[in-house]
């Protein structure tokens, strides 16, 4: 029995931007991590005009501390946030029906 590992984030990562980019009236793009943003989301997007900041994990995998902390301060501005793992979440998170 061959054993799978699970894809690597930034392979989740690169998927769920070119889903988000396939949307009508979606930009998303990848935060480039460095110090200055360290905890930020890894994905910025806008879809139909609300704004959205995802944390992609592998799966299995959880937010740090900083990350949600992060995350919850995006939130009480008016971002939808979330941590996913894949693009079926993505999509949860959108409200769009899982295909």
């Amino acid at each position: 029995m061959k054993n799978t590992k699970p894809p690597l984030e930034k392979s989740i990562v690169n998927s769920i931007i070119k889903y988000l980019n396939s949307l009508p009236y979606c930009r998303a793009i990848k935060v480039s991590g460095d110090a200055k943003r360290s905890g930020e989301p890894d994905i910025d997007c806008v879809y139909r005009g609300q704004a959205y900041k995802i944390e992609v994990k592998r799966s299995g995998g959880k937010a740090t501390r900083l990350q949600k902390a992060i995350l919850a301060k995006w939130a009480a501005a008016g971002a939808i946030t979330g941590v996913v793992t894949s693009v079926d979440e993505v999509k949860e998170l959108l409200g769009e029906e899982v295909k």
